[in-house]
């Protein structure tokens, strides 16, 4: 026995009081007449009698008040074994709906499992059901509704996430907290390796929650799995794109297997795979035929093993014609076209095609059919093309301007609208030329100072970039990339050329991804399809969208997002395998096809050892010589109080005080 606040036992010796009281009480007589007292021998009179304790009961009960009041204040407890706690038992029941649960039957039995424990518990025991995969769903509360416990096992149906045991132990944690109470955790699973966390730590299980495991397997069953699959997001060009797919296989023997490419529901190429013993062949499909617009494609194997889930791989590819792009050059600049569009046909796979046009002819050009417009080293502009390309920015489209040469005759950058403060011919200096020094990553069309190594820079304009965002600078400060917003477009300039005069950027293998990522940038054509895993998360808003509505519907035709979501919402996670569909309010629309962790497909247990670890069962019982000298096992123990009985206690010693010591005082009115 304990006590948490022992000084309140202090109090204690307030039971002098009563006795005190008690011993001191005045005896008081009635005055009797008397003739003379002349004749009376004059002595003291004893009051020995009159100090002797009286009302013995009332005496007992008003000391054991008092005695009552400083033992539940010192709030005295027991510590008794969490084992013999079994009336506050919390029995917990998490049961695995993880992508690997889909293999036979392992859901079922499960599931029977954990309604067959159900059917045996002690009706007055409290119970909880949760699922978990990647994350622990929450079906019922703490109750003890056998109905309801046994409905939320049943409607406990497969996922396609991946298991994470790491979760699930922290969701335990948490629970353990909130009902301060013994849990009997009971986990029905398959056990799979992959499920575990890197840190077996992070498994770890609080004191008061004792483990039982229930795995409806025994050892690794083979299985056979699409890997992987590269192709596309989207074609232009049929003859070019091919898809590639990995086959792999998990504890198998060798075999070949048949490998089919599926589109939209129909199968058009077949080929044969030797895949060997527990590893991986690929496959290639040389030719990609798929109709204008989206196509929801799969790879897909003949099923030979229990998880037939993951025998195809899905996809989605988008076929459309490329988009235009208008490049404004000086009729004497003939280099700049030539390395722009060769770039951006090596990089984009044609995505876009270059319409180079020269300053005369741009100025009755339409510019709304582009979907981005390059000026590259222009010396002058008609009033009339910049009033069309300002509108044209301001309406949400984009402008790559390269500041060459001829920008040192002018005072600012057309369209960009920022001030030339001079120009730096670096050539003509002891340093003849300058590199990049840093550059910001976080930029779509930047990329990382390493990749820039090498690219020297013999001219550069100086801009004043207090209205802009510097993407990249020279090694002297000076301003190479920057990226500024016009009404709700955006346009990017380079303080340098494109031709391989003021630079030997177009040189260099950088030059091909620069170009790609300024298309997609400014374009507004950032691919979000193709394919993805399940639980990553799907932007939902390019740079240019952050007030835009957006529409997703997922694999099973129902639309997850609220309206207040749908307005606001950057990102989505992805928890079903299948095909998403995503539309924008103006009219674009995009597909991605989703599909579980193939970590999932590796379906290996736990060593039996680790599982005895983290139940804390050894898997064999030592001999008894091997525990001499040991330290016993300590049982966890859970604190148990006293106060609320020794608050009663003190409430009935006080009516029992009060009652007696009312009749005591009116017998001594009827004395008196």
């Amino acid at each position: 026995m304990g006590f948490l606040s022992p000084w309140f036992l202090a109090g204690a010796v307030a039971v002098g009081i009563p006795i005190y009281l008690h011993l001191l009480r005045r005896h008081t007589t009635t005055p009797q007449p008397f003739s003379s007292l002349m004749f009376v021998e004059h002595r003291t009179q004893s009051s020995i009698r009159h100090r002797r304790l009286r009302y013995l009961l009332l005496l007992s009960l008003r000391l054991a008040l008092l005695a009552l009041l400083a033992l539940a204040f010192a709030s005295p407890y027991i510590n008794r074994p969490v084992a013999s706690a079994s009336g506050d038992k919390l029995l917990l029941l998490a049961i695995d709906n993880s992508f690997s649960m889909r293999a036979g039957s392992r859901l079922a039995d499960a599931k029977r499992d954990a309604l067959s424990l159900l059917a045996d518990r002690n009706p007055a025991e409290r119970a909880q059901i949760v699922a978990f995969g990647s994350q622990v769903s929450v079906l019922t509360q703490p109750i003890e509704d056998s109905a309801t416990l046994r409905a939320a096992v049943e409607s406990i149906v497969p996922g396609d996430s991946r298991g994470s045991l790491g979760e699930l132990a922290h969701a335990v944690r948490s629970i353990g907290q909130n009902v301060r109470a013994p849990v009997e955790l009971h986990v029905f699973s398959d056990m799979q390796k992959s499920d575990m966390p890197a840190n077996f730590a992070e498994m770890a299980l609080p004191d008061g929650v004792s483990l039982v495991l229930h795995p409806v397997v025994k050892s690794a069953v083979p299985n056979w799995a699409v890997e992987d699959v590269n192709a596309p997001g989207e074609v232009w060009d049929m003859k070019k794109a091919h898809v590639q797919a990995v086959v792999a296989g998990y504890g198998t023997p060798a075999a070949t297997r048949s490998v089919s490419l599926v589109v939209n529901g129909k199968t058009i190429a077949t080929r044969s795979v030797a895949v060997p013993a527990g590893g991986r062949a690929s496959v290639e499909f040389q030719s990609l035929d798929v109709p204008y617009g989206f196509s929801r494609c799969e790879v897909r194997i003949d099923s030979a093993d229990p998880l037939r889930a993951d025998d195809g791989y899905m996809f989605a590819v988008g076929r459309f014609d490329p988009q235009r792009v208008l490049l404004v050059h000086d009729a004497s600049d003939s280099r700049s076209p030539v390395y722009f569009a060769s770039a951006l046909a090596a990089a984009a796979a044609s995505a876009f095609a270059v319409d180079s046009v020269s300053v005369e002819r741009a100025a009755n050009t339409q510019l709304s059919p582009y979907a981005f417009v390059v000026l590259s080293d222009v010396s002058s502009l008609p009033s009339s093309l910049e009033n069309d390309l300002l509108r044209y920015v301001r309406g949400g489209g984009g402008v790559l301007i390269a500041a060459g040469t001829s920008s040192a005759r002018r005072s600012s950058i057309p369209v960009f609208g920022d001030n030339a403060l001079g120009s730096h011919y670096y050539s003509r200096e002891a340093e003849r030329f300058m590199t990049v020094g840093e550059t910001d990553s976080s930029s779509p069309a930047a990329g990382k100072v390493a990749q820039w190594a090498g690219v020297r820079f013999y001219y550069a304009v100086a801009v004043d970039a207090a209205n802009s965002r510097v993407i990249a600078r020279l090694t002297d400060q000076t301003p190479l990339l920057l990226d500024k917003k016009i009404g709700e477009g955006r346009v990017l300039l380079l303080a340098s050329g494109l031709d391989n005069l003021t630079n030997d950027f177009p040189l260099h293998p950088i030059f091909v991804p620069f170009v790609e990522r300024t298309a997609r940038y400014l374009s507004g054509t950032e691919r979000r399809g193709g394919s993805r895993s399940v639980d990553s998360f799907l932007d939902l808003r390019t740079a240019k969208e952050q007030a835009v509505s957006v529409e997703v519907i997922d694999p099973a035709g129902r639309r997850p997002l609220s309206l207040k979501e749908a307005t606001s919402a950057s990102a989505y996670q992805l928890t079903q395998a299948g095909f998403y569909e995503l539309h924008l309010a103006n009219g674009r629309q995009d597909v991605v096809g989703v599909n579980a962790d193939r970590r999932e497909s590796d379906l290996a247990v736990i060593p039996d050892d680790v599982l005895s670890l983290w139940s804390g069962k050894p898997k064999e019982e030592p001999p008894p010589a091997a525990n001499a000298g040991r330290e016993p096992v300590r049982q966890p123990t859970k604190p148990y109080s006293f106060w609320w009985y020794a608050m009663l206690l003190v409430l009935a010693a006080a009516v029992a005080e009060s009652l007696l010591a009312s009749r005591y005082l009116g017998v001594q009115r009827e004395e008196e």
